[in-house]
């Protein structure tokens, strides 16, 4: 299987029944996919894509059960959707979100002099 039709290839059932069957071989399999689609990401999105795998791991292990897991993800995922500075927000008000980053304050920069030894 090429890499582009990694994820196309995805048959639900066949992952369905390996959960059920040998939990072990299923969670191997899942954190291999996930470590495949992360090495296939531009540069610039491995590092938060590979921080928000590790939100999703701990939610589900404190979590009581895999609906609880499940519930808890998907919250978090709708907050960042429609919740303060959300998705939404970015879609609704573009102007105001440029306009305070390009009033963002800059820096000053500061020249030094070269060091010149024995002075």
């Amino acid at each position: 299987m090429d890499e582009e039709n990694k994820i196309t290839d995805f048959d639900f059932d066949v992952w369905s029944q390996m959960a059920r069957q040998d939990p072990e071989k299923f969670e191997a399999m899942r954190q291999q996919l996930i470590d495949d689609l992360i090495a296939q990401a531009p540069l610039h999105l491995k590092q938060r894509m590979t921080g928000l795998q590790w939100q999703v791991d701990q939610v589900r292990k404190q979590a009581s059960n895999p609906m609880a897991a499940c519930l808890q993800i998907s919250q978090r995922m709708w907050d960042n959707v429609v919740g303060e500075k959300g998705l939404l927000d970015a879609f609704q008000e573009p102007q105001k979100i440029l306009s305070a980053i390009k009033n963002e304050p800059t820096g000053k920069i500061l020249s030094f002099d070269r060091y010149k030894p024995g002075k």
